[in-house]
């Protein structure tokens, strides 16, 4: 219980949080993220071993028998409980540090979503354990039946962790290839969705009534369904909407099990996380001008024609090479690159640094554009960028940048589509109007490096960039492409 908590385990965890709002402001920016993550892990470090130490494995044994006949217990500590415990944090720890170090930074959005479905699932496990033993979590009622308050919070626990788990299951598959990017529409989804939520709802009002096994087992399976109910219409074009809404529904579930377990860490960093998460959803909502509502209803791009954008493949359009590109890019005085998500897929962003760095060489000003939803991930551009160590003042967001594409002598896409189309401005009947783009169409000329003319872009969509007068067409892989770039740059 909270009241039973020594005052210095009270300043501990304290301090933990103090570390977490740090690392949040630290991660705000690429130039002070490594700052930000250390202080995280300080954070989490002192949380964990404050814990282990306040509840350190126990068991009962008989202790001494008065002159009455009572016995009284005495609690001596369970050393092989916490050898137990510690084996499985190394494991656990292992297992982490392990895909850390071979993941690719290509794959970081769907390492992320498995991440947030592991949080889900230890919320399930962690309410799930303090139902069938309350007296252990400190939770149990005189007649032994689990308090009201108990009962709610570890309903909404279990119920946010289920969504969460297997919500990030299927974003995980989508954003891993391993099923079908494309929203997948269910008949009567709307219908089905709100009577799930409903339900699950009813269940944890009635759980405070009856805390019987049937409820709270129904209560955990409508949970895992309206999760998958709720991702797999989603397009992958929102993928970064629903990876940072996933990551704000790990946070609450966190921190309903923190109530069910009295720990402050665990609430403080739940409600950070959860918070900042609804934030970032609020803020990738806004960059693509949707609202919340609409990104869950799911499908953006669902209605797209993209057969559309066979007809207009059949409009002139201009290819060059890498040695056109190379010369233009030398005599050019202000270049423009705008990274995106076929950069990360060829693996381009070193490569995309040299050719920088070797325009720097030879007098050019190159900066580079990052959009809020570039990529598949919040951030995902700029991680990429700073993992080629690209200078942090070279990299500028939307808002600041977009009104420099009218004096830029190039614009140099690679990867990128929906984020530079200009139909978000023009065409209301496109799925992907409203969304704020970058004004590539001001540029002087624009290179626009894709693998071939027929594809279109995660919002299903063709873009009239192709078609322009000043746009040459870089049509290869992007590394290989930019790699010839830097050949003929040499020469």
């Amino acid at each position: 219980m909270e009241g039973a908590t020594p005052a210095w385990a009270l300043l501990a965890y304290l301090a933990s949080g103090v570390l977490f709002i740090l690392a949040l402001r630290g991660l705000s920016s690429p130039a002070t993220s490594r700052s930000g993550n250390r202080f995280g892990m300080i954070g989490m470090a002192i949380a964990v071993v404050t814990t282990l130490v306040t509840h350190f494995p126990s068991v009962a044994v008989p202790g001494t028998t008065t002159s009455d006949g009572v016995t009284t217990t005495l609690f001596v500590p369970d050393f092989v409980t916490a050898i137990e415990i510690l084996v499985a944090i190394a494991i656990g720890g292992g297992i982490g540090w392990l895909t850390a170090r071979r993941i690719k930074m290509t794959d970081m959005p769907q390492l992320v979503a498995a991440f947030h479905s592991l949080v889900g699932l230890a919320a399930v496990l962690v309410g799930w354990a303090a139902y069938l033993n309350p007296q252990a979590f400190g939770i149990s009622a005189a007649d032994g039946l689990i308090e009201p308050q108990s009962r709610i919070e570890m309903g909404l626990g279990i119920a946010i962790g289920a969504i969460t788990f297997s919500g990030s299951v299927i974003a995980f598959l989508k954003l891993a290839g391993k099923m079908s990017g494309a929203p997948i529409m269910l008949p009567g989804r709307h219908v089905i969705n709100i009577a799930t939520v409903a339900a699950i709802l009813g269940l944890v009002a009635y759980f405070t009534q009856d805390e019987g096994l049937w409820v709270i087992g129904l209560l955990t399976a409508l949970a895992f369904i309206i999760g998958f109910l709720l991702i797999i219409p989603i397009g992958g074009a929102d993928m970064p909407v629903v990876v940072s809404m996933l990551n704000s529904y790990s946070g609450w579930a966190a921190a309903a099990m923190g109530f069910t377990l009295h720990n402050t860490a665990m609430i403080i960093t739940g409600a950070l996380v959860g918070s900042s998460g609804a934030i970032l959803s609020y803020i990738m909502c806004k960059a693509m001008n949707r609202s919340f509502i609409s990104v869950i209803a799911g499908g953006f791009g669902a209605a797209a024609d993209i057969s559309g954008g066979a007809a207009k493949e059949q409009r002139p359009w201009k290819r060059g090479s890498a040695e056109d590109a190379a010369f233009l890019l030398k005599e050019a005085e202000n270049v423009i690159i705008i990274p995106g998500y076929g950069m990360a897929v060829a693996q381009a962003q070193h490569v995309l640094r040299e050719m920088g760095d070797q325009l720097r060489k030879a007098g050019v000003n190159v900066k580079y554009a990052i959009h809020p939803v570039a990529g598949r991930m919040p951030g995902h551009m700029n991680v990429l960028l700073a993992e080629a160590n690209v200078p942090y003042d070279e990299v500028f967001e939307l808002e600041d940048i977009n009104g420099e594409f009218a004096q830029a002598d190039v614009a140099f896409i690679i990867g990128a589509n929906d984020v530079v189309n200009p139909a978000a401005k023009t065409d209301k009947s496109s799925p992907i109007y409203g969304m704020p783009v970058f004004d590539v169409e001001k540029a002087k000329t624009v290179m626009f490096i894709k693998r071939s003319m027929g594809g279109v872009g995660y919002a299903g969509v063709d873009n009239d960039v192709f078609y322009m007068d000043q746009t040459m067409m870089l049509l290869a892989d992007a590394k290989k492409m930019v790699e010839d770039i830097n050949k003929a740059l040499a020469h």
